[in-house]
């Protein structure tokens, strides 16, 4: 079992930066990947950024190409999500996920956090 636990998330101004940070525990996390999602009120989960946690190999949306930037922390067990550039766009709860690396699907998620952008 992988407990996460996501913070970071607070109202912010179009063009600001925010920094989302998802506490990870429970087993080590050799051999998986961690991943950030959103859904925006009326919209589905969708996608934002995953990285491999040992290779650190990461992948982003079109949406988020550029403006996020994705990255772990070994020794603190952490997954963290620069986001710059920030949109109203982007407003949405943000979650946090982890699965075995080959996995299909993702199998661990946090409780979300909330992120409001402002124009």
């Amino acid at each position: 079992q992988v407990q996460l636990v996501e913070s970071g998330g607070q109202l912010v101004q179009a063009g600001g930066s925010l920094r989302l940070s998802c506490a990870a525990s429970g087993r080590a996390l050799s051999g998986y990947k961690m991943g950030w999602f959103r859904q925006a009120p009326g919209k589905e989960r969708e996608f934002v950024a995953r990285i491999d946690w040992n290779s650190g190999n990461t992948n982003y949306a079109d949406s988020a190409k550029g403006r996020f930037t994705i990255s772990t922390d070994n020794d603190k067990n952490t997954v963290s999500l620069q986001m710059n550039s920030l949109k109203p766009e982007d407003t949405a709860v943000y979650y946090c996920a982890a699965a075995p690396r080959f996995s299909t699907s993702w199998n661990y998620w946090g409780q979300g956090t909330q992120v409001t952008v402002s124009s």
